[in-house]
């Protein structure tokens, strides 16, 4: 019997079998194709730590966000541009500080929509002028939003998050921060409302997420980071902004800051942008700030501040030194105004103010800020460095008035003709009209006094705190200081009824 042919067939098969396993399992693992039809292996996928989501933060916020719409009746517009804005509380015409507020406002108003002339209203009723962003802070409905936002309004239209549009009105306004607070009558209604935080505990680099009604669009988030605190952006005397890099754009106006525990940092009040949109620099009013106005505004509809009646200039190092001070902390008093708490006092110019209520004062902006975080009427220990030690004066704080008095310093005075000549100081000066103090005659363009802003026509009143009466007292005044192991004087200098206060080297040059 011949077995070899069937010995040669039973290898074949097994053979095929062996291979068609192999096959199998290459199929298995996807590493082969078959035919036309490629087997792709297992996507890619990353094991790696998460960024956090702000989604739970929003939606626990949002419905306490609201959107304000403002309505009035609209003068014709001006086509010369003479109603731009002028910032909060008068703030100067410079157009680097009107392009800061600018932003929000269009075309120089308060997130302005399209503008109207007399023509387009044929009567009496309320158009559209401004939308801005706020926020509840209270479940019976208080809103806060900015001052710029509703000033021009005389009916105002909350909007809230579910789309719901509700009548509101203006309880008060504080141009000199930017805020106002309007009152929702809801009823029976419980408002979701949001807490302040404490900004104290608020760090450059902290995460921020910003909600409000940028462009009239509705509820919009963008999130960021505190870029920077304390910033002064010539806005008026309680400057204290957060800058935050968060996209806030026109109608974010009023819109609130929040951390990442639903709190409230800041009030998006002002952006800067070249282009009109967002381009990471945003500033909002810390929430301590805030806080307080918000206070005031719902209990009085206005805030009512302490008023010292001095006026002031900083602390520069010259002036620290020729004082005998350590630091340049605090803030000069170059006069006192007539009928001022301040001098009834007993403070005068030449006095530093280093301290109120013994919180120190670290220059004009914080002296400011503290006096009036007071009442009008309160009592306050004001701490000031005068002939070279530390005295405590009380003060009964007044009622500060609407408008600050300002000296100008562009006239001249005109001077007496026999002079004297101060070569150390690069001066020439005269006795004045009344012998009270010396008045510039010619300054030298290449001394330190034509540096420091010195003028012909100022008038020296006092040298270190002592009045002069001739050039011999400057001299005396100088020579004391160089035995006492100072560098510099400090001279009072009077203009157009305002005082300032210069520190000159005691050596020329």
């Amino acid at each position: 019997m011949n077995t070899a042919p069937q010995s040669s067939r039973t290898r074949t098969r097994l053979l095929a079998a062996v291979a068609s396993l192999a096959i199998a399992g290459a199929i298995g693992v996807g590493a082969v194709t078959t035919g036309t039809t490629p087997v792709l292996a297992d996507a890619v996928k990353v094991e790696a730590a998460q960024v956090p989501s702000f989604a739970d933060v929003v939606q626990q916020v949002s419905p306490a966000v609201v959107s304000v719409r403002v309505k009035a009746k609209m003068q014709p517009a001006s086509d010369d541009g003479s109603d731009m804005f002028q910032g909060p509380d008068g703030l100067p015409d410079n157009p680097q500080l009107r392009e800061f507020f600018k932003q929000f406002r269009g075309d120089g108003r308060p997130d302005r929509g399209p503008r109207f002339s007399r023509r387009d209203h044929r009567n009496d009723k309320p158009r559209p002028v401004a939308q801005g962003s706020g926020f509840f802070i209270s479940d019976d409905g208080y809103v806060v939003t900015n001052n710029h936002v509703v000033e021009e309004g005389s009916a105002f239209t909350v909007v809230t998050d579910d789309g719901k549009e509700l009548d509101a009105k203006l309880i008060g306004t504080d141009p000199r921060t930017d805020l106002a607070v309007l009152k929702v009558d809801g009823g029976s209604q419980k408002f979701t409302y949001v807490d302040f935080a404490d900004d104290a505990k608020v760090r450059v680099g902290d995460w921020v997420v910003a909600v409000g009604n940028p462009f009239g669009l509705g509820g919009t988030v963008t999130a960021g980071i505190v870029s920077a605190r304390g910033r002064d952006i010539g806005a008026g005397p309680y400057d204290d902004f957060i800058q935050i890099d968060a996209a806030v754009n026109r109608g974010n106006s009023g819109g609130p800051a929040f951390n990442l525990s639903g709190q409230v940092v800041g009030i998006n009040t002002a952006i800067f942008s070249p282009s009109g949109g967002n381009v990471g620099i945003a500033f909002a009013i810390p929430a301590s700030t805030a806080q307080q106005v918000v206070q005031d505004l719902m209990k009085n509809g206005s805030v009512q501040r302490g008023w010292l009646g001095v006026e002031i200039q900083p602390v520069t190092p010259e002036i620290a030194e020729s004082l005998g001070l350590k630091s340049e902390k605090g803030a000069l008093v170059s006069s006192a105004q007539d009928d001022s708490p301040a001098k009834k006092a007993g403070i005068v110019p030449g006095d530093i103010i280093t301290q109120v209520a013994g919180k120190d004062v670290a220059g004009t902006k914080e002296l400011a800020r503290l006096i009036g975080a007071y009442n009008p009427g309160k009592p306050v220990d004001v701490t000031v460095w005068r002939n070279g030690k530390s005295e405590t004066i009380s003060v009964d704080l007044g009622k500060l008035p609407n408008t600050d008095k300002q000296a100008s310093a562009d006239d001249q005075q005109s001077a007496p003709s026999a002079t004297a000549s101060l070569d150390d100081l690069g001066l020439t000066v005269t006795k004045s009209d009344d012998g009270k103090g010396l008045v510039v005659t010619d300054v030298d363009p290449d001394s330190d006094a034509a540096d420091r802003g010195i003028q012909v026509g100022d008038v020296i009143t006092a040298v270190n705190s002592q009045e002069v009466s001739g050039p011999n007292d400057i001299s005396k005044a100088m020579a004391d200081a160089a035995k006492a192991g100072r560098k510099s004087v400090l001279v009072q200098i009077s203009r157009d009824d305002a005082n300032r206060f210069v520190a000159l080297p005691v050596d020329k040059g």
